[in-house]
């Protein structure tokens, strides 16, 4: 019943965004399409336009993982699928304004932890549709990796006027190339005998963090896993 009625007010909302933003305007413009109680809507969105930008936000995540399922990367190599899967949430973008007004909202001040929490939440989606099982520093350094392209990818796209938005495509294909070209770097300084020593530093103090364990997760983005005496 509530996504029910939150999914109305989006898609009521919508029409409004490109000329008032995520704002209040907005969103009693869409409470009187609707015919709804302002009571109502704002049980369902105590916060008003903002819970409706993070609910399309989500939206487009949700599209990102059914068209992941749906489509076929069985034989592709595992980049060429973390690609796939961020052009398949460049495709969910529907509404360049929309996208535009939330880009703004998400970078005020008071708003910028929800922004990088959505974000966050993308790259979670991803590597998690992809069958990502690690479950130490790892779950960490993935998603915070795949964090940076993906808001470098909405940057991008927002100036991007190439047909089916062929290079914000292509621009994925760099940054993750880059990302792997990092990684290959990483795996051979650990290869030298003067990286041993920090590593294995490391190592004692990564092996204390462990990736959230609660499903659906409510402690995003983690736990630190305290040593037992």
């Amino acid at each position: 019943m509530t996504e029910t009625i939150r999914a109305q007010l989006l898609d009521a909302i919508l029409p409004h965004v490109p000329f008032d933003g995520w704002s209040d305007v907005s969103f009693h413009a869409a409470i009187a399409d609707l015919g709804m109680e302002k009571a109502l809507a704002d049980t369902i969105c105590p916060r008003g336009a903002m819970d409706l930008a993070i609910a399309y936000h989500r939206r487009g995540d949700a599209a990102m993982v059914a068209a992941m399922k749906a489509s076929n990367m069985a034989e592709m190599r595992f980049r060429d699928k973390v690609a796939t899967a961020l052009k398949l949430r460049v495709e969910a973008m529907d509404d360049r304004e929309a996208v535009r007004r939330a880009s703004a909202l998400f970078a005020l001040p008071h708003n910028a932890v929800e922004g990088a929490k959505l974000i966050w939440e993308t790259a979670d989606k991803v590597w998690t549709a992809l069958g990502d099982t690690s479950n130490d520093v790892n779950w960490y350094t993935k998603r915070a990796t795949l964090s940076g392209v993906w808001a470098s990818t909405v940057l991008y796209w927002l100036g991007d006027d190439s047909p089916m938005a062929a290079n914000t495509s292509d621009f994925i294909d760099r940054r993750i190339d880059n990302v792997m070209q990092i990684e290959k770097a990483k795996a051979s300084f650990k290869k030298t005998p003067l990286a041993k020593p920090f590593m294995s530093l490391q190592d004692v103090i990564f092996s204390k963090v462990k990736a959230p364990d609660l499903s659906p997760r409510t402690d995003l983005p983690g736990r630190w896993n305290r040593p037992v005496n």
